[in-house]
């Protein structure tokens, strides 16, 4: 029997799972990571990412409602730009999203091996042979959990939201009570530390801690009221979040005993501990707090893996919806479960572990591609302005045609400071399904698969743009240093926006994102 998935989720399920997705393994790595590259100027570098998500999350509170769909993010790309384009941003979605649960369960052992020694090999953070089984054990369980309903799940979610988010604010209370050097802010050398304060943005799991507001969207097909519930759920998750997160940076910073610091915050290290918190814990002699921080690394990456397990199975529903995947992926049991979405993305994730075996590795990674994935909202947002001007809209953004291109352009530029090396990656592989779906589709006499391609032809200037404004970029960036690092953003800036320019002028046409609608209309599903 072939069921559908159910809408039982509450507006303090979708808050939580956007919430539960943010503070996860980020707040337990990221400020060691962006203390090292930009200094005491880590904590504008929160704030960057948090005005970048908060501006895209604000294109997506209104965008959002309007696909209350699983997976919803491929279909829009898919109803403005065609069929290709929603494969192409399916594709780049399946990646991301499956990465997102294999990155936290590293997070976990990482810890882990503090109590549990032999999961990491020695001290390079990678993981060892019984680390990778553990890995794989771990993720098969996140994955086992969705299969106890939507509705299960979504209690999960709520209840360890307030567990993730009490630990870090008391972790910030306490340090700064037993420690407080409010001088290891002018410990900074100014020049590195202003690259390094965009630099850390990308590399650092900042933008990659606030990636998390998004999870209220995906389960828009499970929500009880997304139109009301999801624009909260969105905004509320990013700004407390980012209140979090600068405030768990500016601990880590003025808590640090100034002598681990006297060769500067780039030498920063602690030898034989893994988890910055749980080390200044441990140096400054709260053994209880480090206990605290140890188990709260079992259960917020794991609780953050858990909400995007349930993500990337809709991932999967998604891709075999807009075709970019067989359509089997769509199956779900008649208890509400993508029971088959859940073993996909189990079994590739698994695959995650081999090529990028460390939490730093991946993180790069999910970043770029996540933000590029992210981009296409503001696109959306204002194409659907001009071709549905009158369908109902939940949440308008106001100021809109400001807004959506500024957005645009945050997006391009993390992406941009993800680095040469990640975006090599990304493009090679996205490019390779490509040509490899073409050559497929004309193996098969069939000229149907390719007849969007007009309406993608804006991503080849961005993507390749991008690429090699990288390679010319800073060599902080792995690029060759021709191009200085602030001529490079304005090039990123200019790129960005002549592109959207083009993906405005290449949509398909008002009529047909009009039929969509309606046809959504006709199917029952509801804003």
């Amino acid at each position: 029997m072939v069921g559908k998935l159910k809408r039982e989720v509450g507006f303090s399920g979708l808050i939580f799972a956007s919430l539960g997705g943010i503070i996860g393994s980020g707040w337990l790595f990221g400020p060691l990571d962006a203390a090292r590259v930009a200094g005491p100027l880590s904590i504008f570098s929160w704030l960057i990412g948090a005005v970048t998500i908060l501006l895209l999350g604000l294109t997506y509170a209104e965008v959002g409602p309007l696909f209350p769909r699983a997976g919803a993010a491929a279909h829009i790309a898919n109803v403005v730009h065609g069929d290709l384009l929603g494969k192409i941003w399916a594709w780049l979605l399946f990646m991301f999203y499956i990465a997102i649960a294999p990155v936290e369960v590293v997070a976990v052992l990482t810890y882990a091996n503090n109590y549990l020694p032999g999961l990491l090999q020695g001290n390079t953070g990678l993981l060892s042979g019984l680390g990778l089984l553990a890995a794989v054990l771990l993720l098969g369980a996140m994955f086992l959990l969705n299969f106890l309903g939507i509705r299960r799940v979504a209690m999960i979610f709520t209840g360890l939201g307030w567990w993730k988010l009490g630990v870090p604010v008391l972790t910030i209370i306490v340090l700064v009570s037993f420690s407080y050097h409010p001088e290891n802010l002018h410990v900074l050398h100014w020049h590195s530390s202003l690259h390094g304060m965009f630099v850390a943005v990308a590399s650092s799991g900042i933008v990659f801690s606030y990636l998390g507001f998004r999870q209220a969207i995906e389960l828009g097909g499970e929500a009880k009221n997304p139109g009301r519930h999801i624009p909260g759920a969105v905004i509320g998750a990013i700004v407390v979040g980012a209140i979090i997160y600068a405030g768990l940076q500016w601990a880590f910073l003025v808590a640090m005993p100034p002598d681990q610091i006297v060769h500067g915050w780039q030498q920063l290290n602690f030898p034989g501990l893994f988890g910055p918190f749980a080390a200044i814990a441990s140096l400054l002699g709260i053994g209880w707090l480090a206990v605290l921080i140890y188990a709260d690394a079992l259960i917020s990456p794991g609780g953050t893996a858990l909400v995007y397990a349930t993500s990337a199975a809709r991932a999967v529903v998604a891709n075999g919806e807009v075709k970019a995947g067989p359509h089997f992926f769509t199956r779900i049991s008649k208890d509400g479960v993508p029971w088959v979405g859940v073993l996909v993305a189990y079994l590739i994730g698994c695959l995650y572990f081999l090529p990028f075996p460390s939490w730093q590795k991946l993180v790069s990674f999910i970043t770029t591609i996540s933000v590029i994935t992210y981009g296409i909202g503001p696109i959306v947002l204002l194409q659907l302005r001009r071709s549905v001007p009158d369908l109902q809209r939940p949440f308008r953004l106001w100021g809109a045609k400001i807004i959506a291109p500024v957005a645009f352009i945050l997006s391009s530029l993390v992406a941009y400071w993800g680095g040469f090396q990640a975006l090599s990656y990304i493009f090679g592989v996205l490019f390779a399904v490509l040509i490899l779906y073409g050559l497929i589709r004309l193996l098969r006499g069939s000229q149907s698969g390719m007849s969007g391609f007009y309406h993608i032809t804006w991503i080849f200037p961005y993507f390749l743009g991008l690429w090699v404004l990288s390679y010319f970029g800073p060599k902080v960036l792995g690029g060759t240093g021709d191009i200085g690092f602030y001529w490079s953003m304005l090039w990123v800036a200019i790129l960005a926006l002549f592109s959207m320019v083009w993906a405005l002028k290449v949509t398909v046409s008002d009529g047909s994102i009009a039929d969509y609608f309606s046809a959504m209309a006709e199917e029952g599903i509801t804003l």
